[in-house]
């Protein structure tokens, strides 16, 4: 997995201004933006053989990266519920 293109605004293009004002907003936001990136950094020099770790360890973070992901989309979806109300 390249680092490159893994940012959360690559991951989710067409919701850049509400990432944006999450980014604001959002102390949530902000961790989860800051774990993503730890995550992205750690799966990429394990697989780029930078770093040694278990397949199981790096199945786990895999799996974590995919649960922060779904968590970002749900902050995402909650934002565009709201301007839809207004």
């Amino acid at each position: 997995m390249s680092e490159l293109g893994h940012d959360l605004h690559t991951l989710f293009p067409a919701h850049r201004e509400i990432l944006h004002a999450l980014k604001l907003e959002s102390p949530h936001y902000r961790d989860l933006a800051h774990r993503h990136h730890e995550l992205t950094r750690q799966i990429y020099r394990i697989e780029g053989g930078l770093d040694a770790t278990s397949d199981d360890r790096l199945e786990d973070l895999k799996k974590q990266h995919l649960r922060l992901l779904d968590e970002v989309a749900e902050l995402i979806a909650d934002k565009l519920d709201a301007r839809c109300r207004i």
